[in-house]
């Protein structure tokens, strides 16, 4: 008995007596910039991060502005001037409040046990007690950006609200509000990001409306800390894997989840993270519904979704100071409830769904397998590379088997600060084979809310990326983008070829990939984003893109989309129609075609 209760304390006076870093709160990647200058600092190697595991938590980014700001002499002014400016918005996790320049307005109030800082000019309420025990920051949300081209004028609104607190140095707790609404000429009455279209822009689950569409984002959670790890509970966009456009991985690309969360940094070299999510599958469960009394004498079912949950991990290696190397694995799962072997963080989940479904000889669950490299060979290059191994056989390795691995994999590099300090190159190329992210069970894909978690471009596609970036004075940072996106013949992943028949012919994975392409966009970007004052930030953006779609004249194959009818038949369409389709399907009416397309914008907060 005295052996448990000494274990008990040694647990509890580790969590809560050791001295910890303040405010384990994820700082959300919609706010670039931030992330955009640790970038340029990491490869000029001045600071080491681990880019392969996003978002930061605010604590993280305040410990390496702390280190670069050690490392001053390496740094050149307009870098230092970044360097103070962020670290203002970093203040109070940095156990301090923090000094606007002359234009802001500080006003500084002495409480009885505490001290508080409003800054007109950068409209948040900072508090943070003599002692340091409890620190609080409110920030109002709100932005809109304008889009123009000739199709018509697209107009984003947003507004809200965010609250983080930090208590006793190991407790956060955080919350936003978001609420958001497309409205324009141009949008005429769709959407423009659905599960379908084939852009970077985040995804979002639409609200009634009977103009453009309104969505709202509530995010938040509670962390309990030390310098060790974190658990927590949470709703936040995801991002696994190293890039500068779109990760292969876990891209962000679908709506924040909630998640049980799990961080490891027991020294400086690893980190591990796992996390336990519940997923919206967008999927009827036939056999789950309510009953409503509709009417006198009449009822009505309503059919609820099935229920998809998401269990993943990742190992993250620093033997080196210019080597990272990172690797784990997931599964997508669709029981009735949530099996706690994928609750096991450390686990290897495929193994586990053999044990639980094999016995039974029902079909497996969807798992998966990553890993990500990042080195940096000299001062200025960061070289990096994504795999994403959705269903692995090798005998498909064999020259003579015509069946392909689906997996995806992505290489990038990024040169910064030399010849010219500021100015930085950046190409990333991802390809993804017939079926990555696809299952034969549509409630087992690689989705969430319908929209791919991995690379937005999804399975038999290609996206080569480009980017030319110059920051030439505090907070100003100007951008030219050129991105081409390529979709290829578009399947089901059926896994027979005639129904009711197995391995009777060629598999949907035995085709061809990248043979014919259906979809195309090639897209010129020029943007300027000056960050007023901290989380206020003013953009002007010229863009020309150009979307087209193409029939495919080879024959079509059974699980081929060549366009489907409302019962699920195949329409089998082809020529200016088949295109029509495929260019409605992935693209929003306001960028098909050939468009120059002007965006302007002003936010407070993201």
């Amino acid at each position: 008995m005295n052996f448990r209760r000494d274990i008990l304390i040694l647990i509890l006076g580790s969590l809560f007596f050791i001295p910890s870093k303040a405010q384990r709160i994820p700082q959300a990647i919609e706010y670039t910039e931030i992330y955009d200058f640790l970038e340029e600092l990491t490869t000029d190697g001045i600071i080491s991060s681990n880019a392969a595991i996003k978002p930061y938590t605010r604590d993280h980014i305040a410990s390496l502005l702390a280190e670069a700001q050690r490392k001053d002499t390496l740094l050149n002014q307009r870098q230092r001037d970044d360097l103070q400016f962020y670290m203002q918005d970093y203040a109070l996790e940095l156990n301090a409040l923090p000094v606007y320049s002359s234009y802001g307005h500080k006003h500084v109030t002495q409480w009885i046990t505490s001290v508080s800082n409003l800054s007109l000019a950068d409209p948040s309420l900072h508090i943070l007690t003599k002692d340091q025990i409890f620190k609080f920051r409110f920030r109002p949300i709100l932005g809109m950006d304008l889009a123009y081209n000739k199709k018509g004028l697209l107009m984003h609104r947003w507004y809200g609200a965010e609250i983080q607190m930090d208590i006793a140095h190991h407790l956060s707790i955080w919350g936003s509000l978001r609420d958001n609404s497309w409205s324009g000429l141009g949008i005429d009455g769709s959407k423009v990001t659905k599960p379908q279209y084939l852009n970077n822009l985040p995804g979002v689950q639409y609200k009634e409306a009977n103009y453009g569409g309104d969505f709202s984002d509530s995010r938040g959670g509670i962390s309990l800390y030390t310098w060790w790890g974190s658990i927590g509970v949470q709703r936040e966009r995801i991002l696994w894997g190293d890039a500068q456009h779109s990760s292969n991985i876990l891209s962000a690309h679908n709506p924040a989840v909630p998640m049980v969360t799990l961080q490891l940094t027991p020294c400086k070299w690893f980190q591990f993270d796992y996390f336990h999510a519940w997923l919206p599958s967008n999927v009827l469960d036939s056999t789950y519904y309510y009953v409503e009394n509709y009417a006198e004498g009449e009822t009505k079912i309503h059919y609820r979704p099935a229920n998809k949950f998401m269990a993943a991990n990742m190992f993250t290696f620093m033997p080196i100071k210019y080597v990272q190397f990172s690797f784990g694995n997931s599964i997508v799962y669709a029981e009735r409830n949530v099996q706690a072997a994928y609750f096991i963080p450390i686990a290897f989940f495929k193994s586990l769904d053999h044990l639980l479904t094999k016995g039974l000889g029902s079909e497996n669950q969807n798992s998966q397998a990553f890993a990500t490299l990042t080195v940096r060979p000299t001062d200025h290059l960061r070289l990096y590379g994504s795999f994403f191994l959705d269903e692995f056989k090798f005998a498909r390795l064999k020259k003579d088997n015509p069946e392909h691995n689906p997996v995806s994999y992505l290489v990038g590099f990024n040169w910064s600060g030399w010849p010219v300090k500021g100015l930085a190159l950046r190409g990333e190329f991802m390809r993804s084979y017939i079926a990555c992210y696809t299952h034969s069970i549509e409630v087992l894909n690689f989705t969430s809310n319908s929209y791919n978690m991995g690379h937005y471009m999804g399975d038999n596609a290609q996206s080569i990326f480009v980017q030319l970036a110059y920051r030439p004075t505090r907070s100003l940072r100007l951008t030219l983008d050129y991105t081409c996106d390529t979709k290829y013949r578009a399947y089901d992943y059926l896994r027979a070829y005639i129904a009711g028949q197995r391995n009777t012919s060629t598999p949907i994975i035995a085709q061809k990939p990248f043979s014919e392409k259906i979809w195309q966009n090639h897209e010129i970007n020029f943007r300027a984003v000056y960050e007023v004052f901290n989380n206020c930030y003013a953009h002007i953006d010229f863009s020309y893109n150009n979307t087209r779609a193409f029939a495919p004249t080879s024959e079509r194959i059974p699980g081929e989309n060549r366009g489907w009818n409302a019962d699920g038949t195949s329409m089998e369409l082809a020529g200016d129609e088949l295109a029509d389709y495929y260019l409605n399907l992935y693209t929003p009416a306001f960028y098909q075609g050939k468009n120059f397309t002007f965006t302007c914008g002003l936010s407070f907060g993201f």
